[in-house]
């Protein structure tokens, strides 16, 4: 046996090794946002997704070619992104396995989905006027990101970018001193991991990114 060996076998025992897995979904931990979009008929239609991310003022959405919301927002080309706390999370389950959709396509049909044209009603949310699109904001929500559509890219998915035009939150979670932060500390946004709700934590370990100011961001 070579010293090579003997390195590998220490490293080995040391650490848990990996094992090959082949999951349906990548769900690993990300916040749950309310998509608020217009319906053909004019009324407002809200939707559950956690497939976003965010890049400066530009997010990405991940939605199936399929969805009612995805839909709307392609010709509508505008949305709210409603981002609810850990505390709106009885709100968000309420329409869990609903489509704004009728009739239901044969997939969600499937896994339990029913048409629900009332969203905000059933979720016991409000819709509040949007500032610079037509969708409406959900008062609820400590954060509601109005946004425009500006790049679609279809695979089995479609990957859809928005802009985002206006940021509105609530008081609450502003940093005190500072008129365009979040204080990380009271903003405590609902995660979805594999299909299960969770909260934050506390803060694991102070950031060295925290030691750059938020404005040196701003373009």
């Amino acid at each position: 046996m070579t010293e090579l060996d003997l390195i590998s076998i220490a490293v080995d025992n040391r650490h848990p090794g990996h094992v090959k897995i082949d999951p349906a979904i990548l769900y690993w931990g990300t916040p749950v946002v309310l998509i608020s979009t217009l319906n053909p008929d004019g009324s407002a239609n809200l939707a559950p997704m956690s497939s976003a991310f965010w890049l400066g003022h530009t997010a990405v959405l991940g939605l199936g070619t399929s969805s009612h919301t995805a839909g709307n927002l392609l010709r509508t080309r505008e949305c709210v992104l409603n981002l609810p706390s850990e505390h709106q999370v009885d709100a968000v389950d309420r329409l869990a396995l609903t489509t704004g959709a009728n009739p239901v396509n044969a997939w969600k049909r499937l896994a339990g989905y029913h048409h629900l044209s009332n969203k905000f009603g059933a979720a016991g949310l409000e819709p509040i006027t949007s500032s610079t699109v037509a969708a409406p904001r959900v008062a609820q929500c400590p954060v509601a990101m109005e946004a425009t559509l500006t790049a679609v890219h279809t695979t089995e998915f479609h990957l859809l970018t928005v802009q985002i035009q206006d940021v509105h939150v609530h008081e609450s979670i502003r940093l005190a001193g500072h008129a365009n932060r979040i204080d990380p500390n009271r903003w405590r946004p609902l995660i979805m991991s594999f299909q299960s709700f969770y909260g934050l934590s506390e803060q694991v370990h102070p950031s060295r990114l925290a030691s750059i100011d938020e404005e040196h961001y701003r373009r």
